[in-house]
């Protein structure tokens, strides 16, 4: 199977926000990991990130995983869903 390829229009702001995943995939203050590394680690975490607020859901009152869980990408409305934020 083909690889897919694609490539990346970084605004400024886009940019920004791929140096900071980039600071928290690193190793350390030295490491400079590949993008392809922080969009995975990005991808996996937001993956993970709605799997583990769905488990939560069985266990904790919407409140607390509302109060815990909320980020401009993932939200729990209170009593009925997660959604994402992004693409409408």
């Amino acid at each position: 199977m083909p690889t897919k390829r694609t490539t990346l229009r970084l605004s400024d702001e886009r940019q920004q926000l791929l140096e900071e995943a980039s600071e928290i995939v690193a190793d350390d203050p030295e490491d400079d990991p590949p993008t392809s590394d922080v969009i995975d680690a990005a991808l996996t975490h937001l993956i993970e990130s709605e799997t583990n607020i769905q488990e939560a859901r069985d266990e904790h009152p919407p409140h607390v995983i509302q109060s815990i869980a909320n980020t401009s990408v993932l939200a729990l409305r209170y009593r009925t869903r997660v959604e994402s934020r992004w693409r409408k």
